[in-house]
This record gives C-alpha cells, structure tokens and sequence, in this order.
C-alpha cells in the first residue's frame, strides 16, 4: 500500500503541476488534506489522539519548519524537472544525513558509512548530467529538500526525545498542522497573484473542470496516505529494513512515472541513477550495526515526505 499510495501520488501531483505550475499552493492543499484526515481520525477516535501540551507544541516548532522546508522544496522541484529526475537526486538523502550529523555532532559514522556515499554522489552526478529534463530550480529544489528532512530528523531526535509516548502517525500528523501554519501564508505572498489566472487556464487546458478538481484531491489525499501508510508500517519493522524499503520504493516510483509521462531516459542517465539507488541500498546496510532496533517519537532513519 505505502509502495502504490505513493505511485498514485507522484502520477496526480505531476499531472496538476503540469496544468497548475503553482507548487506553493498545491503543496499547502496536501498539508490541509493531510490535517484535515488526522482531525477526523482523532475526533471519530480511530486514532487515540496524543495529549497536547504547549512543551510538546513547542518542541515540534523546529521539526515542522524543517518538514515545511522539505516539502515545498521537493514539489518546486516536482514542477521544474521529471519526477524520476527529482527522486534520483532525492535518493542522496544519506549523503546530506552523514554530513549534517556529523558536523551537528549528532553521531560519527565508521569509514565503510562514508564510502558507502561515494557511489551516490557518482551516480546522481551523472543522473544529473545526463538528465533531459534537467532544470537548475529543479535540481535545488531536490537538494534543498534533503536538507530540509535530514534536519527535520535531527532536530525531531533532538527537540522530541521527552515525548516518545507519541506514535509516528500522531507525531506527523501535528507536524502536517503546523507545517500548514508555516507554508500557506508564504504561498499567498509568493505566487497568490497568480492563482486566479492560472486556474483557468488550467481549466482551458484539461477541458472539464471535474477532471482537474479530482486530480488536486487524489494528490492531497494519497500524499497523507502514502505518509501514513508508512508510519504504519514503521510500528513493526526496523529503521533498517524501513531504509531498503525505502531505496526500493524509489526505483517503484522512478520506473512508474518514466512509463506514464513517456520520459525520454538516456543509457548514461540510467545508468546514473542505478549507481545511486546502489549506494544508497549500500549505505542502509553499512548503518545497520548503528540503528537501534526501535526508535519512538522521533523521524526513523530515512526520512519521509515527497
């Protein structure tokens, strides 16, 4: 489910930045879907809703800006380049998570950890190189979001250590809230002017608004879906098997969206973005020793997001 929620997801976000190249709005509709879902679960108690407290809201202000940051980075990016492209460079994730660690003095990391993220910085350089599609906001857009989701897991480990009571999928859910708080505002004064005009030639374009109005709304719902979905399965299975999921889960997604959207790949490109994927599967396996069996209350290794 976490695998096909979040295939469904890429496909209509994609579709709608196609049509409606405004991220900053679309990324704070799937914010909104996403609370919106978690305060009915609370308030219908399919959910046991955790006990709020102004320590625990405080201590989520630095991990939801982070997210925020995260979040609207990978969809700017979404709207600038391929969805492959985005997610081969996003694949480099443990080369931000071993540098920021370190230089935050969050953890060391053995010499095989550090070779492990060789062969991502090769191959998501040569995916770069070779990429079709390649656009400068589009590869920022990636790289930005690394950072931000490496930081959200540090600072979430940090700043929320006192609250693992709390589930992952409450944890994200009060994260979604206030990461909508942070983004919606900001979206208003960056491309606000623009939504009404855009709108209807988004419209004009897909020739029936229904059609436009269920690709926004699949879009919200499966990115909350696919998030929860993997929380969920985060309850029962180790950070580690939780990292190679999540390596595979990319190659899913990449191949996916290449056979949708038709996009032209290069044997280099290809080649590129296997080499990345592999150090990625690498370095899950090199950390394996350092991962602790469960971790609540806090991002697990691997991060989470678009």
């Amino acid at each position: 489910m976490w695998y096909f929620q979040n295939i469904v997801f890429n496909i209509y976000n994609k579709k709608v930045l196609n049509l409606f190249p405004f991220p900053w709005l679309l990324a704070s509709f799937q914010l909104f879907v996403g609370s919106v879902w978690m305060l009915i679960l609370w308030s219908f108690k399919l959910q046991p809703c955790p006990k709020i407290s102004k320590p625990f809201i405080v201590a989520l202000l630095g991990p939801a800006l982070f997210h925020t940051i995260g979040h609207i980075s990978a969809c700017v990016s979404f709207s600038k380049v391929a969805v492959s492209f985005t997610h081969v460079i996003k694949s480099s994730e443990p080369v931000f998570s071993v540098i920021f660690s370190t230089i935050l003095g969050d953890n060391t990391y053995p010499l095989r950890v550090w070779l492990s993220i060789l062969p991502i910085v090769l191959g998501c350089s040569l995916a770069a190189v070779t990429e079709v599609s390649f656009n400068l906001q589009g590869l920022w857009g990636a790289l930005i979001s690394n950072v931000g989701f490496v930081l959200r897991n540090i600072y979430s480990k940090r700043s929320l250590e006192s609250f693992k009571e709390v589930n992952g999928l409450n944890l994200y859910g009060w994260i979604s809230i206030i990461s909508l708080l942070y983004l919606f505002p900001v979206a208003i004064f960056v491309e606000g002017a623009q939504w009404v005009e855009g709108y209807h030639r988004a419209i004009q374009a897909v020739g029936k608004p229904t059609t436009f109005y269920i690709w926004v709304m699949l879009s919200g719902v499966f990115y909350h879906l696919y998030n929860q979905s993997s929380y969920q399965a985060l309850d029962d299975i180790s950070p580690l098997t939780f990292s190679v999921g999540n390596t595979m889960k990319r190659v899913v997604v990449i191949v996916a969206t290449v056979l949708v959207f038709r996009n032209p790949v290069k044997p280099l490109n290809a080649l590129g973005s296997a080499i990345a994927i592999f150090g990625t599967f690498l370095y899950s396996q090199a950390t394996s020793k350092k991962s602790p069996k469960k971790i609540e209350g806090s991002f697990k290794q691997g991060g989470n997001g678009c």
